[in-house]
């Protein structure tokens, strides 16, 4: 497996990127605006390709890199259910696994530093966010932190795994780059309480000061921006109402790019194609499938809630397939608009 840790002194943020091996696909965690470049850098140089830019939660301290990303890489940017940012391509929950080439992420709600935290374990490791920090917690007094809710996601959901597991935060400010859940249970000093009561007695007297680019970094990381705008100009883009006008045409062919998973537990506009996005740019050059169906089909494509159809669209054009659209909003317009949905 390759696995980097990688840092910014300005916020003192680490970002994690992970993939199975050389050559194939990655994933990167946490990553911070002004050390895009050098992401992309390190990309290259193990030849990986980048599939999905995950957020623990929406930061207060930094700009997040996940637009920077998507817009050049046509990576899938991903945060939990409960984010108020406005674009992500991927929303996930409770019990999901977070996928690429290889590896398995399994996603944990952590909600207390913020109210859309989420943790990540893989095997031997779990990626803790603001949640759990090497002899410390996430402060808990904006965003719609809870210290109550923080101390069950620590206390019942964390502290139950294997104490061996390494523990890999978001976030370090004294040096420390990495610690165990049999460590934190007992030399945190903040973990040391006899319940929930002293737990939210202590986080409420912190008094701490707020995030040096709190004004800044907030609103900027709550809109990312609307990679659709710019292919419903273009003439590309059918409302969810238009498309159900459309679906069984004999001249379309509607094609689903979301993940197995999410088509399970949202379910599927009828007589979709089930064509993932990371498979997109095969299949859409000669000799792919989707390639070889426009020759006789309009190509509609949609996703969750349409940042993943929109880069497709994008993609298809510049491969020549030139009525290729998609369903502006996604399946999450889809529904609003009522259209049908099968199991």
């Amino acid at each position: 497996m390759i696995f980097r840790q990688l840092f910014d002194a300005t916020s003192g943020t680490y970002t994690y990127l992970l993939a199975s091996r050389r050559g194939g696909e990655a994933l990167i965690i946490d990553p911070v605006l002004e050390k895009v470049d050098r992401y992309l850098q390190l990309i290259q140089e193990l030849d990986l390709k980048l599939v999905k830019a995950v957020d623990t939660h929406l930061h207060a301290d930094h700009i997040t890199g996940l637009g920077a990303l998507r817009d050049r890489t046509h990576c899938i940017t991903v945060m939990g259910e409960q984010s108020q940012v406005d674009v992500v391509s991927m929303r996930i929950a409770e019990g999901d696994r977070l996928t690429i080439e290889g590896i398995a992420l399994d996603v944990i709600y952590t909600p207390g530093h913020t109210d859309d935290s989420y943790c990540f374990r893989m095997d031997d490791r779990v990626f803790t966010g603001d949640t759990l920090m090497i002899r410390g917690t996430g402060r808990t007094d904006f965003q719609n932190g809870s210290a109550r809710a923080q101390y069950d996601s620590i206390f019942n959901r964390l502290l139950t795994l294997p104490d061996e597991t390494m523990v890999f935060p978001a976030h370090d400010y004294k040096g420390d780059t990495v610690s165990t859940i049999g460590e934190e249970k007992r030399y945190n000093p903040r973990l040391q309480v006899d319940g929930v009561d002293a737990y939210v007695a202590l986080m409420n007297g912190l008094n701490l000061s707020n995030p040096k680019m709190m004004d800044v970094a907030v609103p900027a990381n709550m809109h990312q921006g609307l990679h659709q705008e710019e292919v419903a100009r273009r003439g590309w883009a059918v409302t969810a109402e238009a498309a159900r006008g459309l679906i069984g045409s004999p001249g379309v062919a509607l094609i689903d790019l979301r993940e197995r998973a999410e088509r399970t537990r949202h379910g599927s506009i009828p007589s979709a194609l089930h064509a993932p996005y990371p498979d997109l740019l095969e299949n859409i050059q000669p000799g792919g499938i989707l390639h070889e169906l426009a020759a006789s089909k309009r190509l509609l494509f949609y996703c969750a809630f349409g940042e993943r159809s929109a880069m497709a669209v994008q993609a298809a054009q510049d491969a020549g397939i030139s009525t290729a659209c998609h369903i502006h909003g996604g399946i999450a317009a889809w529904k609003k608009a009522e259209g049908p949905i099968s199991a």
